[in-house]
């Protein structure tokens, strides 16, 4: 059946009163899923068709609302519908196979629910009759990724494909969010059934996630937080997630307190303020890891106290402190470090009312002892940990293409994507978000090749903006068939390719913790990623210089229509600093090469 651009415009009310009067249509189950999809307002999908969800295809080839994305590898479809979501907050949604198409989405799929991102991933399944017998391509879709989703859904029937997939988009878009898979036998995609249209709203008995906080635990935040000699504000990825980061910045100005940002984080309150100190954690600040383990009251915002963050928790709980938690996700407070006033609620809603609450009361911060803690903060600010060899004139310090790459965009309407290894760190550490959904990267799993993918997801929602895919040679030969896709579709992404020749996170733990052997972390065999750009159709830099750093990156963004690959081969020898070992307290740092 034809599904046209002027159904569109109904498909999010065709299930209302009137249209209950009206006799029903016969469609596929392939047709009602992109009916769905269509009353959800998706516009783009990523995918990779086979065997179990041609009809489903055959449903797309029939519509004209959504565009489909073919990526080159099914991982890829599930990241770059990640990286669409993580920037605009809208649910991604990727499509693929069943067997081997959902078994290489899983690593996207555990990528997204680490970091409580929505999304909703189609994939297809053998018939139902074959379901249990081995059949070609099978896999146990519901079992496989039951520990990686925040819930999975069988279809069994067509006639409830609509409802299911109701119910998957508002799983995955409210409480915290997070993945929800939707597999489809090839029968339910092809059997017709009546459609009565797509539900209007939702009510599931067992799944009420709580938006409003508890007023009497807020009042008891309020009166912490102004009787603290020593607050300190540290604030994750759910305040971005709730689309917090203005009532965040409501909240610090009119208190004056220090303010830090997790990883995941990062962009929620502008870095280049005086009141941010930075991200804090294995490689964050001095001053900001200080300040969370001096504190005397901390407000711990949409973030969950985790391994990366708090380093020991034995380390971690020997000063004495009042910590209020505020979190959708009732099982993230006291998880690993126990709180004394929790708040389980929709981070935005509870600011708000804190807010609202600070305003009433009329009560103000001890300025005194404000003022003493910013002196105790300042004292340590002077350490100055980001501090490095930046006048070298020999070799590019990677740390340097960072900044210069922040210099130039600062102005700009920019987003920055990321692999994982020591690039993934010297992005966070030395770009400086001033905007929340700006920094892209795979915080909670750490998964490498997602750089790519994202940055493609990324500028198709924002066609006008310059987006970098920050990577090292070894992060980004894990998704670069994407190359092609970025063609294909017309999406003119820059790579900044720290290539230092190493797994360099890996080389460093080697070089710190196992005396310098270097067991298998040399990249060995390069190819030419000049002519390997050029092969996919884009264009290719190699920077070997320090001085060609900037014109290099010039040169690339004036290339607004082309993919731009840039290859620069930096420092092998330099570390991540500062850096808190495995084992130690968030204090027990190491701030640069002479601490080793």
């Amino acid at each position: 059946m034809e599904i046209s651009k002027a159904e569109m415009a109904s498909a999010a009310t065709a299930a209302n009163s009137a249209a209950s009067s009206l006799s029903p249509v016969d469609l596929r189950g392939g047709e009602i899923l992109v009916k769905a999809l269509q009353a959800e307002n998706v516009k783009y999908i990523w995918g990779y068709p086979g065997g179990a969800v041609l009809h489903i295809y055959d449903a797309f080839f029939k519509q004209n609302t959504i565009q489909h994305v073919l990526v080159r590898h099914e991982q890829a479809a599930v990241h770059a519908a990640d990286g669409y979501a993580r920037a605009t907050g809208d649910v991604g949604v990727a499509l693929v196979t069943s067997g081997p198409g959902l078994t290489n989405a899983v690593t996207g799929i555990a990528t997204a629910y680490m970091d409580s991102i929505p999304m909703v991933i189609i994939s297809g399944q053998v018939p139902t009759a074959a379901i249990g017998l081995d059949a070609f391509q099978e896999c146990d879709t519901v079992g496989i990724t039951r520990p990686i989703v925040k819930h999975n859904f069988l279809v069994k029937d067509a006639r409830d494909m609509a409802l299911i997939m109701k119910k998957a988009f508002h799983i995955a878009r409210s409480g915290r969010p997070g993945p929800v898979v939707v597999d489809v036998p090839k029968d339910v995609s092809f059997n017709k059934v009546p459609y009565h249209g797509y539900p209007e709203t939702v009510e599931m008995r067992s799944y009420n996630p709580v938006r409003k906080g508890h007023s009497g635990q807020i009042r008891k935040a309020l009166q912490l937080l102004m009787a603290a000699k020593r607050p300190y504000i540290y604030t994750g990825g759910g305040v971005l997630l709730s689309n917090a980061s203005a009532e965040l910045r409501q909240l610090v100005d009119m208190l004056g307190y220090p303010v830090t940002n997790t990883l995941m984080g990062l962009g929620a309150y502008p870095a280049t303020d005086p009141k941010f100190l930075g991200m804090l954690g294995m490689h964050g600040t001095w001053e900001a890891n200080n300040a969370m383990q001096h504190s005397d009251v901390l407000l711990a915002v949409g973030a969950r106290f985790d391994d990366r963050v708090i380093g020991n928790p034995k380390h971690f709980a020997q000063n004495e402190r009042k910590i209020i938690h505020i979190d959708i996700d009732p099982s993230s407070i006291s998880k690993r470090v126990k709180v004394d006033v929790p708040i389980v609620g929709d981070v935005k809603d509870v600011l708000i009312e804190l807010i609202a609450m600070i305003k009433e009361s009329g009560l103000k911060p001890d300025s005194h002892a404000l003022g003493a803690w910013w002196s105790t903060i300042d004292g340590w600010r002077q350490r100055n940990c980001m501090k490095y060899d930046s006048e070298n004139t020999e070799v590019i310090k990677p740390q340097k293409v960072i900044q210069t790459l922040y210099n130039m965009t600062k102005d700009a309407d920019a987003y920055i994507t990321s692999d994982v290894g020591q690039h993934h760190m010297w992005a966070a550490q030395y770009y400086k978000f001033n905007e929340p959904r700006r920094w892209i990267n795979s915080g909670g799993l750490g998964t490498m090749g997602v750089g790519i993918p994202y940055a493609m997801g990324i500028k198709l929602a924002k066609p006008e903006a310059e987006v970098f895919c920050v990577t090292g040679e070894g992060s980004v030969q894990m998704c670069i068939q994407e190359l092609s896709t970025c063609l294909q579709y017309n999406t003119p992404i820059k790579i900044v390719s720290l290539n230092n020749r190493y797994l360099g996170m890996v080389r460093q733990w080697q070089e710190i913790e196992y005396s310098g052997r270097y067991s298998h972390s040399y990249m060995d065999a390069l190819p030419d990623f000049v002519k390997l750009a050029e092969a996919y159709g884009h264009v290719g830099m190699l920077i070997e210089r320090p001085e060609d750093v900037e014109p290099a990156l010039r040169e690339a963004r004036k290339l607004k229509d082309r993919t731009v690959f840039m290859d620069f081969r930096t420092d092998p020898t330099e570390n991540v600093f500062p850096m808190v070992q495995a084992g130690k307290g968030i204090t027990e740092m190491l701030l640069s090469p002479e601490d080793l």
